[in-house]
């Protein structure tokens, strides 16, 4: 493969033979006009409940299929709750996952509505934003009623 690319300076052109690959995300502040300019943007979408097992397999080839599916199903549910500051990520599931399996928690348990007031176990791994685990809590309260 060819890794070189012509970049005009003063003169003419100049022969790079490597160069810098900067992968910013900012959803915090908006970035500088003058940065955007030297961009080139790539969009990635969120990968797919399937997309989302072959990574875990990846990750945990020996995990339990069910702990997996219903991971799954309650990280993708999360993920829809309207609010949400921080939605979780695919590195807050494999840092969820490692916590469930070090804990052994029953796979039965992530649907278990009656289980620490109708929240997930170990939901801390997930949610990063106090305001989201405020949202999280009010409505495992309300689904209770």
């Amino acid at each position: 493969m060819n890794m070189t690319f012509e970049s005009i300076e003063f003169n003419g052109y100049k022969r790079h033979l490597s160069y810098n690959l900067l992968d910013p995300t900012s959803n915090c502040k908006e970035l500088p006009d003058a940065f955007l300019r030297r961009c080139f943007f790539h969009y990635i979408d969120f990968p797919s409940p399937s997309e989302m097992q072959a990574i875990i397999d990846v990750h945990y080839p020996n995990i339990k299929s069910e702990l997996i599916h219903q991971a799954l199903e309650v990280f993708f549910n999360l993920r829809e709750v309207r609010g949400l500051k921080k939605k979780p990520s695919t590195s807050e599931l494999l840092d969820w996952l490692k916590l469930l399996l070090a804990e052994d928690i029953d796979p039965k348990t992530l649907q278990d509505k009656t289980h620490q007031g109708g929240l997930m176990p170990l939901f801390g791994a997930l949610l990063k934003n106090e305001q989201d685990v405020s949202l999280i809590e009010k409505l495992a309260f309300m689904s209770k009623r």
